[in-house]
Order: C-alpha cells, then structure tokens, then sequence
C-alpha cells in the first residue's frame, strides 16, 4: 500500500506530518532506522526539485541558481546564510543560527556544482530530469554475491529499469532503490543528508553538540580555482576547529568510513618536435626521425615493466611507518574480486597493495595524439607527437617537485627542452626537441592518523552505527587517490580535517548514468546524526 506522501508535498506539511509520526530520542539514544526513513521520505521532493537544478561549473547562470536554492533551503532551517563573492560563481556559507556556548565549531565542506553532461550518453529523457530506478530481476540472478550492499557494483545503463517515482515513498522502502541524474552523488547528496539530518534532529527536539558552519563550494569539479582566495577574505568568518568533507565513495564494503588524507593533481602536456611539416612515409620513411617513435620511447623509459616510475627521486618522498602500513593492509579490500572488476590479470607493483599503491605519487599516460588512425589515415611521418600526463602529487612530492623530476628526466635522454615550437635555428642545432608545458595543479592534503579530529569521527560513527551484535566496524583509509581541492582549504585555514564520503562505490560520477543508492542516503543522513550530536 502507498503511502499519501507524493513528491509534490510541501516541505511544510511533510515537516508536520513527520512530525506527528515520529517519536522523540532523547539525546544518549540513537534515532531509530523508522525515524530515518520517514525524514528520507519526506526530503525527497526536495532532493529531486535541487537535482532538477543544472549545475555545469561552467555556466555562471545556472551556479547562481543553485547557489540561491541552497540559501533558501539552509535559511528555512534556521541558518544564517550568505553567498561569498568568487568572480561570477559564489560559494555559500551557512552558519547554524543556535549559538552553543563552550561547544567547539566544524566547518563542514561539500560542492554543489558537477561535471558537463553529454545528454544523448544518459539512458533518461534529461540528467536533469532525475529518473527513479532498480536492478533487473536477471541482473540480480546474476550477481547474487553482491547482496545485499548493492545490487550491482556497476550501474551499467542495460541493467536498470524505471520505475514509478511513488515507490519512494513506500511504507517499506527498498534500499536498493537508485536516484540517477547529475550530480545525484558527487555531490548535492551529501548536502541534502545533511538538511535532513538537521530536520530529523529538531523533530526529535535534539540540539547539536557541536557549533555549525558550513561552506557549499561552486567550483569544485573545476579545480576550485578560487577558494584560496575566499577562504583567505574570510577567514575570520570559516573560522573552525576541525574540516570534515563530504565528498567521493565510500569504500565498496559499504562500511562507515573515515580518510585522512587525498593526493593531489598536475597536469603536463609533452610534444615532440619531428619535421615541419608531415612528410611523405615512402619518400622520407628511414631517413626523417618520426616524433611518435620517439615519444613512445620516452615515455616508455618512465617507467619499468611492473609499473614502477623510474624517474629519479620520484618516490624519495614517502615514509610510510609500520602502524600506517597495518592501517593500509587492515583496509578490507577483495583483491581477487578487484581484479575481476577491474578486468586486469595483475596489478602494477607500486605498493604491496591497492591502498598502499595510492600512498605514492603516480604518473599517467591520460592521452596520446600524433596522426589520425583508421578511414582518415595518411602515410606519413607527423610533425609532432604529444602526450598529457597527470601525475597525481602526495605529501612529500608536491606539483612543482614532481614536475621538475620529470624535466630533468627528459633532458637526460638527451632532449633539448623548451616551451613553445622551436625556431629553425633551434631545429638545425638539436636532434631531439621536445617542449614540456604544466597545466593546473593542487598538493596533496594530509590530517596526522592520531589527531583528535580523527578520533572524534571514528567514535561518532563507531556509536552511530553499533549494534546490538557488536561494534562497528570503520573503515579507515590513510589517504584516497583521488583530488578535492583539500590543499587550498586547509591550507589556508591551517585546520586538521577528516574525509567522510557516504555514497556508493558504484556511482559513475562524472561520467553518464551518474546514481545514488537509496541505502546510502539512509546511512548517510544517519551518519550525519552521529556527528551533529557528538561533542568535539
């Protein structure tokens, strides 16, 4: 049987109606999963009205949309809002109106823009349409072992079916359910967890044990180009004890989990020069040096044969201690089923294991361009040949670091390097020319394992999500391999921080079909409880 509660409810009269079904916790008592149902339920219409919202972080006009929807819906909670002045797309900062006295402050991070769509790629009408579905009854047969975290750790588009939006709102919900759209994950769920945290503490007349700020990031999936520069302006404003961010995957066992730490990025563009112009295969073939060849080689003299980057130096800054390795090893990742995943017979031999592997800074072939192939190709020898490279920064190896080993590396292969087309006489005077250009970059971030920031986090989720069979089992991670723009916050801030991330492994962010386990929004609002009433 439906319940009456459509997705055209008012947030009002939803509020009241949970209301009068809920019962009040006192505040040493953990809300009760039907508590968090019926908060759920009555957040949807909301979630799906702030999905219909796009958000491309290249489209000032829509970022302003978003940003003037998250006001509103903050302030009708008891917020104190503005927006923070960032060229033509704000941030939003929001501060818990109720002043605690004596109670410490964190600032909670999460972003509301997402990545650029390609509609026709989306097994929907629109990405901005957000479309309730579930697993096909053969998809389920067929992948039994995966019960019941997800259904499928891959949301491939042929294994879903829609379904009609009211199942939302059935008396029993199905946690298997799945929200697809733009940004359903990465990362306006975390935000909508958060304002139904908020609500279900107030109907249970529960106050937070913790000062609230929060700061929504407009940028995000843009390298945030300008939150150095807020933060800096408003310092005294974000001022806080502790960052908790909420953003990416929790890890695929879907228990609570809590990182300490992620890489950073760097970005570099490598062309090598050949003749001015292409030539003719047949008449120049074993006489003109093709720079394809040549790039293939270089590249290759980057690394050995078990994945391994041979630069000099390019590891020289990890020190892993024998307590972060027992973190690492402690992580409970099924190697056999990765591989299987994954679709590779044996991994590369970086670290001792998966999360080892992301401790050390990386090197990456993300493209490789030299001559069209296929119906267009031309027998020639290129002119040039390029690659773009990221190479993914840990503490200890900063951009300009990483950067500088892999200059230096070129030049040792007897490269002379420089940074634009070379001139004639550039040409006449050196066999090997290459130019090397850097794009963007951010550092890597990293919160001390024992700090107390850590501490906090793990016994609020640790009480959080205990049972009656036990405690629970947390799922700490020293350092995640991939980017949120950590760097320039803390950095500015100088403030120790936690990453939380609360949605499935299986999301595709950034790319089509993008979803959002309805399981991992209970549990994510149910997280967010934790933290809002456990004292710092």
């Amino acid at each position: 049987m439906r319940k009456s509660m459509l997705p055209a409810i008012s947030y009002s009269s939803a509020a009241a109606a949970f209301f009068l079904l809920c019962c009040q916790a006192s505040a040493g008592e953990e809300i009760q999963p039907p508590a968090i149902q019926k908060a759920a339920q009555a957040s949807f219409p909301e979630f799906l009205a702030f999905l219909s919202l796009p958000n491309d972080a290249a489209n000032a006009a829509d970022i302003q949309k978003n940003a003037d929807w998250l006001e509103n819906a903050f302030r009708k909670r008891g917020f104190e809002t503005r927006q923070l002045a960032n060229k033509d797309k704000p941030l939003v900062f929001a501060e818990y109106s109720r002043k605690i006295e004596n109670a410490r402050t964190i600032l909670f991070y999460m972003h509301f823009d997402g990545q650029p769509v390609v509609p026709e790629k989306w097994a929907q009408a629109s990405p901005w349409i957000p479309a309730v579905k579930r697993l096909k009854a053969a998809a389920i047969a067929n992948a039994p072992a995966l019960r019941p975290f997800t259904a499928s750790q891959t949301a491939d588009a042929d294994r879903w079916e829609p379904v009609d939006p009211h199942l939302l709102y059935e008396e029993t919900l199905d946690p298997e359910l799945r929200i697809f759209g733009r940004s359903a994950s990465d990362d306006k769920a975390p935000i909508m967890m958060f304002l139904t945290a908020i609500d279900l503490l107030k109907e249970q007349r529960i106050e937070p044990a913790i000062h609230i700020k929060v700061l929504l990031d407009s940028e995000e999936e843009k390298n945030s180009p300008g939150i150095a520069a807020v933060t800096a302006a408003n310092r005294d404003l974000l001022r806080a004890d502790a960052i908790l961010i909420h953003d990416g995957p929790m890890h695929p066992s879907n228990r609570p989990t809590m990182i300490f730490g992620n890489r950073g990025v760097t970005f570099l563009r490598l062309t090598v020069y050949g003749p001015k112009t292409d030539l003719h295969s047949g008449h120049y073939g074993n006489y003109v040096p093709n720079p394809a060849q040549r790039l293939a080689a270089l590249l290759a003299s980057m690394k050995d044969e078990d994945g391994r980057v041979k630069i000099a130096g390019f590891y020289d800054g990890v020190r892993l201690t024998d307590e972060e390795r027992k973190m690492l090893a402690a992580v409970p990742e099924d190697e056999e089923a990765l591989k299987k995943r994954l679709g590779i017979a044996k991994p590369e031999k970086v670290g001792r294991n998966y999360q080892e592997a992301l401790q050390y800074p990386s090197l990456n072939i993300r493209g490789f361009a030299a001559a069209q192939i296929g119906d267009k190709a031309s027998n020639i020898i290129p002119a040039t040949a390029t690659a773009e490279l990221d190479l993914r920064t840990t503490p200890g190896a900063s951009a300009a670091y990483l950067t500088g080993l892999v200059e230096a590396h070129i030049r040792a292969q007897g490269y002379y390097l420089i940074g634009q087309a070379p001139a004639d006489e550039e040409r006449a005077a050196h066999d090997k020319i290459a130019s090397a250009t850097a794009g963007s970059s951010s550092d890597a971030a990293f919160t001390d394992t024992g700090a107390k920031v850590g501490a906090w986090v793990e016994a609020a989720l640790a009480k959080t999500f205990s049972s009656r069979n036990g405690a629970a089992q947390i799922v700490k991670i020293r350092m995640m391999g991939g980017t949120v723009p950590t760097d320039k916050l803390v950095g500015t801030l100088n403030l120790p921080f936690v990453i939380v991330p609360l949605v499935n492994a299986d999301n595709n962010q950034h790319t089509h079909n993008e979803n959002l386990r309805i399981g991992h929004y209970l549990e994510g609002i149910r997280a967010f409880t934790g933290l809002l009433r456990t004292p710092f």
